[in-house]
């Protein structure tokens, strides 16, 4: 039904003379605070000084007088007694403080133009700000303001950005606050951190109009309430337990649907003795929540009135990429990129490991003194990101140098004729140690992948043991480096067998976590069983595809054993070559040679290049007398 003009316009006018009485009020409570600390003072000197340092001063005694005695012992007590209650409310006020950052409007300069990369995430967003703006006209129409957004997705997706960019848009205040920040060792201070968060948040709505509270990694104390332990502290007894996650999480629950209260004092003073009796409007705050592990959260978190809108903010796809790069590359000094490209390389990639990447990479512009970056330096900062840092060991022998070649050509190999060439390629062999890996072989996918099916899921156990394979044929030995990949292999294993139903059996283990359907194919001696079939069938696969390649195989370990590392181009004209059965030699040290890889090489200079014109670094070559010990 709609209002009439005449009770519209009271209306209008009655919030217009409450929020001047509260603007007019508002500076009263700081200003009698301070008179409140200074009279406190004067009176705390001024009984220590009478009670305590008078009598030995001036040599003034109460011998002989006894109700002065009294008098005198009944004072002491008092100040001893309201000294302790001092420190005790100071003590809990202090840790009652949480770590909350505050924002006031414009302060971050932060909006949805700044965040690129998921428009429907922004659009679900403007939605809230229109809300937050017009909270009035929204009322008078009979609907409620939201008091709470979930933002789901994995780390670095942007959640925390986005609430910053609502909260300037909307032109309210921000409060950034961490979940286990409330957490403490003493009983109760957890929900009074809690209770004087939100307290704050409703002043402070009071005077803009609303205010918005970002919890991070809320899952940390709002889990599931089962089985009485109430989050991750448990419901420990004695003093420091207490079951303080129950409690923490039933004072969130108050806070976010909390019933209608008085925010400033004087007006509960008003309300107490009678004097104001019209309906408390409760000023809006908006609680916006940030997890990965939405499905441990407690339901009376996630009912409406409380969490009741839930956005999804996953990682970006290939046009978001793209918007994100251009984003951050507008901001520094580059020369031409090939962006199809460097959309193709970060699929996967987070906005904040988009961000960190073209940074890294500016960085490494930097130290080498050029004013801009390349696309050579985007790969570099990618593939550290990836792979870790480029370390070589120096001292390797050459025998330790070919194991590891052999077992990366048999990846590298496996992975060429077994991807499907619409959906992954092989963009890197090396034998140079990057992080912990002594060497490795780096698949890339073409475009993004949704599904899997079970042929692929079983060539990734064939790519997985082809290292085991390559060592047996080549080296005729079993090296310790496969533990990785056979690790690799056992959990495909095992969610073929466990989890996707795709071994004669519907039954899945997934519900149990994936730590626990591992468990439980690992313990269940049928399971274990099928499981060890699948691998040893797609090892007697991939082993035969090797031991039916060995001259492309080999080929590819020597040219590592040489170079140290090859590209995807590198590694497919020595399979065209050999394919065309062309003569493939190692030359002497110093001579100007010719693989077929697409660049001709020279003996390694005395200084390393940094910068090349082309997207393909240059790799020096070692001699082929006394290899090289960097790998």
């Amino acid at each position: 039904m709609a209002l009439r003009p005449s009770q519209h316009y009271q209306d209008e006018l009655d919030q217009a003379i409450d929020k001047k009485i509260d603007q007019a009020l508002e500076r009263w409570p700081a200003k009698l605070w301070r008179i409140f600390q200074r009279l406190a003072i004067i009176g705390v000197s001024v009984a220590l000084y009478w009670f305590y340092l008078a009598p030995v001063v001036t040599g003034w005694v109460t011998q002989g007088n006894p109700v002065l005695d009294v008098l005198m012992f009944a004072m002491r007590m008092a100040l001893t007694i309201a000294l302790s209650i001092v420190q005790f409310v100071a003590i809990f006020w202090f840790m009652g403080r949480g770590r909350v950052y505050w924002v006031k409007p414009g302060e971050t300069g932060i909006s949805f133009k700044d965040y690129r990369g998921n428009p429907e995430v922004v659009e679900a967003a403007q939605r809230i700000v229109t809300l937050l703006k017009g909270v009035k006209e929204f009322k008078d129409m009979g609907g409620e303001v939201t008091r709470g957004l979930l933002l789901i997705g994995p780390p670095g997706t942007g959640k925390s950005y986005l609430a910053q960019a609502i909260s300037t848009e909307a032109g309210v205040p921000f409060g950034y606050a961490s979940a286990p920040s409330f957490q403490n060792m003493f009983v109760g201070v957890g929900p009074l951190r809690v209770r004087m968060l939100y307290s704050k948040a409703r002043k402070l709505a009071k005077t803009y109009g609303a205010c918005i509270l970002f919890i991070d990694e809320i899952d940390a104390i709002g889990t599931a309430r089962g089985g009485g332990t109430g989050g991750p502290m448990g419901a420990m007894g004695g003093m420091f337990g207490g079951g303080m996650g129950l409690g923490i999480i039933n004072e969130l629950l108050l806070q976010m649907d909390p019933p209608p209260q008085e925010v400033r004092w004087w007006k509960k003073a008003l309300r107490t003795i009678g004097l104001l009796r019209k309906k408390v409007e409760m000023p809006p705050v908006l609680t916006i929540g940030a997890t990965n592990l939405a499905e441990t959260l407690d339901a009376a978190l996630l009912r409406p009135g409380r969490f009741d809108r839930k956005i999804v903010v996953d990682k970006p796809d290939a046009d978001g990429r793209r918007e994100i790069l251009e984003y951050y590359l507008s901001k520094v000094k580059h020369d031409p990129m090939p962006m199809e490209r460097m959309v193709s390389d970060t699929i996967g990639y987070t906005p904040v490991a988009l961000k960190y990447v073209i940074n890294e990479a500016v960085i490494h512009a930097h130290f080498d003194s050029r004013q801009s970056i390349s696309y050579w330096d985007f790969s570099h900062a990618r593939e550290v990101h990836e792979w870790g840092l480029r370390q070589p060991i120096r001292n390797m022998s050459y025998e330790d140098r070919r194991r590891i070649a052999y077992h990366e050509a048999g990846h590298a190999y496996a992975m060429v004729k077994l991807y499907k060439k619409e959906k992954f390629r092989l963009t890197k062999v090396t034998i140079i140690r990057h992080g912990g890996a002594l060497g490795l072989a780096a698949p890339k996918p073409v475009e993004e992948t949704y599904t899997s099916t079970k042929e692929e899921e079983l060539t990734n156990i064939q790519i997985s043991l082809a290292s085991r394979a390559a060592e047996e044929i080549f080296l005729g030995v079993q090296m310790t480096g496969v533990t990785g990949d056979l690790q690799s292999a056992t959990v495909s294993a095992a969610l073929i067998v466990g989890a996707y139903g795709m071994d004669s059996s519907f039954i899945s283990y997934l519900p149990m976590g994936f730590s626990g359907m591992l468990q439980a194919t690992m313990s269940n001696p049928e399971l274990k069983a099928r499981m060890d079939r699948i691998l040893n069938e797609q090892y007697a696969r991939v082993k035969a595809l090797i031991e039916q390649n060995k001259e492309a195989v080999s080929a590819i370990a020597e040219a590592l054993i040489l170079r140290n590392e090859l590209t995807d181009i590198d590694v497919a004209e020595i399979l065209a070559r050999v394919e065309a059965e062309r003569p493939f030699s190692l030359t002497p040290e110093g001579e100007r040679r010719h693989f077929g890889f697409g660049t001709q090489l020279l003996p390694e200079p005395a200084a390393p290049r940094r910068h090349y014109p082309s997207d393909r670094p240059h790799i020096p070559v070692p001699s082929a007398q006394q290899p090289s010990a960097e790998r």
